[in-house]
């Protein structure tokens, strides 16, 4: 991490810490605009910040460790996305999309909508399936609200005839390595508690931490904590040195970490017993989000069947070829 980098996590986690869990787009949207940060992967020549997917990461990484209830991520990505079109305000990003798009305009139903409510534009996949973004002015949609397992805006917006731009750049996968970061950063924060807890709580004269199955246990929790953390990285390195497309990267990320979400949370639960579930405790708003994170932008079959699709196609003889050579 290079000094502006350092700088950019210093900010983030100051400001990131201070809203926690329960901050809000109404009281607390205007604070993240201060800092500049949803212009974080948009241009300068755009009027961003100009950053890199790995400054991205740092910021992505935080949103997960803190719990932090803003669509800051997606804010981020769909100003990527809708840069020099003619949109403003905040956007968002939805995770898939049904309908017929006819001379460049769209009628049909977005889903999966990050909040949406007062969000002046959005970015959907492309109804075809085969990659590609729609950009949409959200004026004139039927919204319908929903929520995520975490509490989550994620409403069904439905349009008609809606005019439509596009982006090359490939909304889903962007969305799936914002929740591969946020993941990392949700299992470090769980990790963290679950290893003080241990350390604190008492049973039998001695510390849990003393007793080795809590050891093995929370050491199988580090190793996932630290794939996931890695496999954000990759994808972010990836995303940078191949100017947006880093298709393997993200499937083989994004599949690593939602395994890594099922191990960890349940090792953290399991290191804090029932408290870990109760509503006020710390624990709690970090393994739902983490649980959310897992199924939005791909779960675990979806992932599963791209990345094995890829590897039968190339053939037994590409395998370990093209592993290694898309690795860093």
């Amino acid at each position: 991490m290079n000094e502006q980098q350092q700088m950019l996590a210093d900010m983030a986690d100051g400001l990131f810490a201070s809203l926690g869990p329960t901050a809000t787009v109404e009281r607390d949207w205007a604070q993240v605009e201060e800092l500049g940060l949803p212009s974080l992967v948009l241009a300068e020549s755009a009027g961003g910040f100009g950053g890199s997917w790995q400054d991205a990461l740092i910021v992505f990484r935080l949103l997960g460790y803190h719990a932090l209830a803003l669509p800051l991520a997606e804010a981020a990505i769909a100003a990527r996305l809708a840069a020099d079109r003619g949109f403003a305000g905040r956007g968002t990003i939805a995770s898939g999309s049904n309908g017929k798009l006819v001379d460049d305009s769209f009628t049909g139903t977005i889903l999966g909508a990050a909040a949406s409510e007062g969000a002046g534009f959005i970015a959907a996949p492309h109804p075809s399936g085969t990659g590609g973004t729609m950009l949409i002015a959200t004026d004139g949609a039927v919204s319908i609200a929903g929520r995520n397992p975490a509490g989550e805006p994620r409403d069904v917006l439905h349009f008609d005839q809606a005019a439509v731009r596009f982006a090359s750049e490939d909304v889903f996968t962007l969305g799936a390595f914002a929740r591969v970061a946020q993941i990392a950063g949700g299992l470090d924060a769980a990790l963290a508690m679950s290893v003080n807890y241990v350390n604190e709580r008492q049973q039998f004269g001695r510390p849990l931490a003393r007793f080795q199955a809590v050891q093995q246990s929370l050491a199988s929790f580090a190793c996932e904590a630290a794939a996931a953390n890695c496999a954000a990285m990759g994808v972010a390195q990836a995303l940078d040195r191949n100017g947006g497309d880093a298709s393997y990267e993200i499937a083989a990320a994004k599949l690593r970490a939602n395994r890594a979400v099922g191990a960890g949370t349940a090792a953290a639960h399991q290191a804090h017993g029932a408290i870990g579930f109760t509503q006020d405790y710390g624990l709690h708003p970090i393994t739902r989000r983490l649980w959310s994170a897992r199924s939005e932008f791909g779960g675990d079959s979806y992932w599963s069947g791209v990345l094995g699709g890829r590897v039968a196609a190339a053939g037994a003889d590409r395998f370990w070829a093209d592993l290694t050579a898309l690795t860093d």
